[in-house]
């Protein structure tokens, strides 16, 4: 500070010479995307409780996924977390989330009941209600043929025999359409045999959100107009995304399988964009581990170190104590925050109880994991004695340097942490005084990041590196006004993979 002195006296001056401190930021701030009882449209709301929530966004909502996922969200450990409502222009009364269009086939011999009950494993849109036809087999066999649209499967010499549980989950398994459930009945074989014919699956009477109109863009939304994934620019602090809502909209029908990818894909692509947030990705409902393998690879091939994915569903209750699958994003994103306060963000969110999960959707074995697992989608498993588990914590990127999530969102603590932390630096006189300064600065907020465990080193040197001086500053580059500060990081990974090798010893003795 330049100051003129006119009358003899003493003059104290403050100079500010000492380190500016950078401050960590929070890394566990989500943000939720779906459907709501009330509240405000379009805006996303802070929330910080499920009191808040409710006062904000009304209590559970049949048909929507977003109330459970944001309660399940606080029940696993999230603390703030931001809202978006998307407009919904219908909803029921009554009913569980994600209803399922259904059909009870009857029995050749009336009066013992139905035969086989057809569950579409997701609802149909208007127009395009899935539709079952059986057709006579050889002996006590038939065919059954679903169809959804201008898709169809076939499947010949179905039986209800001693072979019916083998054929049910064959065609449980490979069915992209339906679910079959064999209906128990005392009759004889070929009386308890499906009648032949066309039948429609229906929803039942208390289906909620089956209007629905929504569409992948109404998720993408728009920055300008600050709605969808779009206005979520505006807010820094969020480091993680869902949208469970998706699954809802999938499920009713408004989302078909090329709408699910495009609106995902703006997840990614705003999570890329900003580099300070990661995208938590639900699979489609109902799909073995073959299946959500195939998706993966072959449908969606989804490639970003800003994003995950978790398998399968897992099994909530509802506002009736009824229990019903819930996509897995909102649980997971609690975990992460869980992980975040009693460990750091450095430590992978896998090996930890899912609050609140009753079941999986479909038990994961290490076989089946062993061809998840390289394909970055992290595994939701069930331990005999030690509950339900995550069990992975990769992303979806094909780097082997950015595989572990939590080498992603340490990164991002870091990086954010700096440039608030730095905010000071700019317009100051770019010389040798201020590299230092930088440099300083910097060097300690990593020291005390490596004293947390966060980087791999027995000393700060072995862990990290500032550097910023007159090489990496030259003459021609603060012509540009730039200042360019280079930053080296040892981060520590997961022991994913423990090996103990046991041998057989001969003894010590002499």
């Amino acid at each position: 500070m330049v100051t003129t002195y006119l009358s003899p006296d003493i003059y104290i001056e403050e100079a500010d010479r000492g380190p500016r401190p950078i401050q960590g930021v929070s890394t566990s701030v989500a943000a939720f995307i779906g459907f709501a009882a009330k509240g405000p449209i379009n805006q996303p709301t802070l929330v910080n409780n499920w009191d808040q929530y409710t006062e904000a966004f009304g209590g559970f909502l049949p048909g929507a996924f977003l109330p459970y996922s944001v309660y399940g969200y606080f029940n696993n450990g999230g603390g703030n977390c931001y809202v978006l409502r998307l407009p919904i222009t219908a909803q029921g009364t009554a009913g569980t989330p994600a209803p399922r269009a259904t059909a009870e086939l009857p029995c050749r011999k009336s009066g013992i009941g139905p035969s086989l009950l057809v569950t579409a494993k997701r609802q149909g849109a208007a127009g395009k209600a899935t539709g079952i036809e059986i057709r006579d087999g050889e002996g006590n066999t038939f065919t059954l043929i679903a169809r959804l649209g201008p898709k169809e499967e076939v499947f010949s010499n179905v039986t209800l025999g001693n072979r019916a549980r083998t054929t049910v989950e064959t065609i449980n398994k490979t069915s992209k359409l339906v679910k079959v459930r064999v209906l128990e009945s005392s009759a004889r074989l070929a009386d308890r045999m499906p009648v032949t014919g066309t039948y429609q699956l229906v929803l039942p009477k208390t289906t909620a959100l089956t209007a629905l109109e929504v569409s992948a863009k109404d998720f993408e939304g728009d920055v300008a107009e600050r709605k969808g994934i779009g206005g979520l620019e505006a807010i820094e602090e969020i480091t993680m995304l869902c949208a469970p809502d998706l699954m809802s909209a999938y499920l009713a029908g408004a989302l078909d399988d090329d709408g699910l990818k495009a609106a995902q894909l703006a997840m990614i692509a705003h999570c890329e964009y900003m580099g300070d947030r990661v995208a938590i990705i639900d699979p489609p409902p109902d799909l073995s581990a073959q299946q959500v393998a195939e998706w993966r690879r072959d449908k969606v091939g989804y490639d970003s170190k800003y994003a995950t994915l978790y398998y399968p569903w897992i099994k909530v209750s509802d506002m009736d104590g009824k229990p019903f699958m819930l996509p897995p994003s909102g649980h997971v994103a609690g975990i992460w925050a869980r992980v975040d306060g009693e460990r750091g963000v450095h430590k992978a969110p896998a090996n930890e109880i899912v609050r609140g999960a009753l079941e999986v959707e479909m038990q994961i074995t290490r076989g089946e994991q062993d061809i998840l697992n390289p394909m970055g989608v992290n595994c939701i498993r069930k331990f005999p004695g030690r509950g339900i588990r995550v069990w992975g914590a990769r992303t979806l990127s094909s780097d082997p340097a950015w595989r572990y999530l939590n080498v992603r969102r340490l990164f991002n603590f870091v990086e954010e942490s700096i440039r608030e932390g730095t905010q000071w630096v700019v317009f100051e006189p770019n010389d040798q005084f201020l590299w230092g300064r930088v440099k300083r600065d910097i060097t300690a907020f990593l020291r005390t990041v490596w004293q947390s465990g966060a980087l791999f080193g027995a000393t700060p040197e072995q862990a990290f590196y500032v550097k910023c001086d007159e090489e990496l500053n030259p003459a021609e580059v603060r012509d540009q006004g730039q200042l360019i500060v280079e930053i080296g990081m040892s981060p520590v990974k997961p022991a994913e993979f423990v090996i103990f090798r046991i041998s057989q010893w001969a003894g010590g003795g002499a």
